[in-house]
């Protein structure tokens, strides 16, 4: 997604606010002040609401009582919720209850607000010292914390799985709950269990602190910040700043974009953290830090949808390969923080870009994260013909579905904004609002995406002066938008790409016209690449593929029944776009313009594909699709057709083989693989991850029909002075020893399982270091047949 696709620069953007003044930031409406009205919007609030009702708070609360000592005879929830990330998910109810009550007054939401905040303030009570947390073994832990013993890797602290990722779940949890839904009790627990941390870390150095923020702690600095805003105190600001990480700051000071090959979503929380921090403080260095990642990730690094990130890492900005083959597309996670972070800046900082992106991912990436009858999406593959895989209420407890249950109850949170006296519309939603300082009451009436105009209704209490901003979206061609005041076209500056504003003495029974023309456009992969997608508008269109082999649709509790792991189409075999020219839009015609449904068979090769038709992604849901489509000239196509093939033939042989593969040193998959380790590290090399060890590490990789019969690891040839063992199940599998000698490359090898292990389901491979020596790089591991 390209930032001179959304709209204008910054600076442009700015300039272009008729009668706008920076007198002091936007404001958001409170979420209780806006209602959805009957929308697509609408319909995913109400399943979300539907299935964080069905969820058992005594099942999420269970992993604090059994910490707090207090006897329980409830169960804990199973998947990511007892293996290591126990009350994760707990904090993210929190939140979800907060903004789900906000937006819709539910007294059942609050009461289950209310009760979750009653238990874990007991938990809290019985601790004594401010502590309440979910985390196993976590009192003891804490403890070699505080005694300055600390053992950080980027997933695991002292052994266990990201723990203060997992607190900050509950942090922004309590603020939220006070925050966003009044609830002082949380407000109370919140303080305390941040002066807890606070004497927890107090002897700690500086870099003992920098070292535990190697491990992923979500937005810790933003959730301190949350504090002092709450309390004036600046002892938490002092707190917030100590907890952001320099490794991730500092290349942002200088404008260097260092982001190939990180974990992603680790990233995006510090960086709203470092937003929060600016604007409680000033520091304008810190925001522009926060703006310089917000223009890389969006401009270089961002998909159609929204999304970025391939098996939850950044891919490198200049090769989106990964993103096309992997069957672990953009993460939700992901873009759930990355709104958070555009809502920041967009109210510090306000400009039409900010919102063209917010509404791009809205819609195709948050709303399609979700289908009607409930489940939320982690992985959105963007490899055609693959598919989505959803959570069950009592299965299913991974990240996403923790911000999946927050994605869709604050669908209000920026329709509309204002700023001193003035009215800002940045959304086209079906929604009412209720300005109560301004006696303000407002009707916005559409059908949009499925219309091209939005009609706004005002009531209000005495006739008032004042400027309403109206959004320009990039998507709408420059002169095309029209304003209509009680049936009168209002003038509008034709340099305004940005906000249109009418200001007028406004009355009871105004009303206000937005035309909105939408047109069809292509937009190619961030990297130059030839791979395409089609948008009206905003909306990111796509083709159904169709149903079959659709392996763990609903996913199951296991470690990875989070990802579609069913066969992958070839991509020798996607429907291939050709054309004379990448002026493509005319040859994309509307067969039903009132249902968003286009044909494009004048525009693809293949005669079986030639049926297939666009419409919006966020309606494709249990099926499989299509979103980029590899394109080529028509002088190009013989030779392209050659390359896939060949291309296809050697990854479709690969994936044959397979039984199990590892990508190591990569947060998830080494996790799903009950990565277990000492004295070793991950890091990566030429755009690859590797783990290597002084210690050893291990993996299990499944082996259910025991037909595996050989081990592949990938090194790089030139790798020297390693000596170290490999043992499967705990026999020796191979001394290895590398001297330098091999290619300038990455390269396979090859190492046949004893048969005393080829039976096994389970294969246990351990890369253990010799003596006064280390494990080299390791850049995969895999089994095959």
């Amino acid at each position: 997604m390209h930032l001179n696709k959304l709209g204008c620069t910054l600076a442009l953007a700015l300039s272009a606010l008729t009668g706008f003044s920076q007198v002091k930031p936007l404001e958001a409406f409170p979420l209780s002040s806006v209602h959805l009205l009957e929308s697509p919007f609408k319909q995913a609030q109400q399943t979300d609401m539907k299935y964080m009702l069905a969820l058992n708070p005594d099942r999420l609360l269970a992993p604090y009582r059994r910490d707090a000592g207090i006897e329980t005879s409830t169960a804990s929830y199973g998947n990511w919720e007892n293996t290591g990330l126990d009350g994760h998910i707990g904090g993210h109810y929190l939140s979800a209850l907060s903004l789900m009550y906000a937006s819709t007054g539910n007294a059942v939401v609050k009461q289950r607000l209310d009760y979750m905040i009653t238990e874990l303030q007991k938990c809290q009570q019985k601790n004594g010292n401010g502590y309440v947390g979910g985390i196993p073994g976590g009192k003891a832990m804490w403890k070699e914390i505080e005694a300055g013993n600390i053992n950080a890797n980027s997933f695991s602290l002292n052994g266990k799985w990201v723990p203060l990722y997992n607190i900050h779940k509950l942090y922004s949890g309590l603020y939220d709950a006070w925050a966003v839904a009044g609830n002082a009790t949380a407000k109370d627990v919140l303080i305390k269990l941040t002066d807890w941390f606070m004497n927890l870390t107090a002897n700690l150095s500086e870099k003992q602190i920098q070292q535990m923020l190697r491990s992923e702690h979500g937005g810790l600095n933003e959730a301190f910040a949350n504090v002092y805003a709450i309390t004036g105190n600046k002892k938490y600001l002092e707190l917030a700043r100590k907890f952001s990480h320099q490794a991730i700051l500092n290349p942002l000071l200088q404008d260097k974009d260092a982001l190939n090959g990180i974990h992603a979503n680790t990233q995006i929380p510090k960086v709203i953290g470092y937003e929060r921090i600016a604007q409680l403080s000033g520091d304008t260095s810190w925001s522009n830090a926060a703006t310089f990642f917000w223009n890389t990730v969006v401009n270089h690094r961002t998909v159609a949808i929204g999304g970025n990130s391939v098996q939850e890492h950044f891919n490198p900005a200049n090769n989106f390969s990964s993103m096309i083959e992997s069957r672990e597309g953009p993460e939700t996670c992901n873009s759930y923080n990355m709104l958070k972070l555009t809502k920041e800046l967009f109210l510090s900082n306000p400009s039409g870009a900010y919102m063209d992106y917010y509404e791009r991912t809205l819609y195709n990436h948050i709303l399609s994260s979700q289908r009607p009858e409930g489940g939320f999406v982690y992985f959105t593959p963007m490899r055609p013909g693959h598919y989505k895989v959803y959570s069950q209420p009592q299965e299913g407890f991974w990240c996403c579905v923790g911000s999946g249950l927050e994605n869709h109850g604050k669908y209000g949170e920026l329709i509309y904004a204002h700023q001193n006296k003035d009215l800002f519309v940045n959304l086209f939603i079906a929604s009412s609002l209720k300005w109560k300082e301004k006696g303000l009451t407002l009707l916005q009436e559409t059908a949009f995406p499925y219309s091209e105009s939005s009609k706004i209704s005002l009531k209000l209490n005495k006739p008032s002066r004042f400027a309403m901003h109206f959004r320009y979206p990039s998507w709408v061609e420059k002169g095309k938008l029209k304003i209509n005041v009680n049936g009168k076209d209002q003038p509008i500056k034709t340099d305004s790409e940005a906000y249109a504003s009418v200001e007028r003495t406004w009355k009871t029974g105004d009303v206000v016209t937005v035309t909105l023309p939408m047109h069809t456009s292509t937009e190619f992969l961030p990297d130059g690449s030839n791979w395409v997608a089609f948008l009206h508008g905003p909306i990111v269109l796509a083709a159904d593929m169709g149903k079959k082999d659709l392996v763990g649709l609903n996913a199951d509790a296991s470690r990875m029944g989070h990802i579609a792991s069913g066969p992958l189409m070839p991509l020798d075999e996607a429907p291939l776009i050709v054309s004379a020219t990448k002026n493509m839009e005319p040859e994309v015609t509307p067969v039903s313009t009132a249902a968003m449904n286009y044909g494009a068979s004048k525009l693809i090769y293949q005669e079986k594909y030639k049926d297939l038709k666009l419409v919006p992604f966020y309606t494709l849901q249990d099926t499989r699709y299509v979103v980029y489509w590899p394109f080529t000239t028509t002088s190009d196509l013989p030779k392209i057709i050659a390359a896939r093939k060949a291309e296809e033939k050697i990854k479709q042989e690969l994936d044959a083989q397979t039984v199990d593969r590892v990508s190591t040193g990569e947060q998830q998959p080494e996790s799903d693989h009950n990565f277990k380790g000492e004295k070793t590290e991950n890091g990566t090399f030429a755009d690859r991850h590797f783990r290597n060890a002084t210690g050893w590490f291990s993996y299990d990789l499944k082996n259910d029909a025991g037909n595996a019969t050989k081990l592949r690891v990938i090194y790089f040839g030139r790798e020297k002075n390693k000596n170290f063992n490999i043992l499967v199940n705990n026999v020796l599998l191979k001394n290895v020893t590398l001297e330098g000698t091999g290619e300038n490359k990455f390269v396979e090898v090859f190492y046949n399982l004893p048969a005393e292990a080829i039976k096994a389901k389970v294969l246990t491979v351990k890369f253990e270091a010799a003596p006064q020596s280390s494990v080299a790089n390791v850049y995969e591991v895999r089994l095959m047949k």
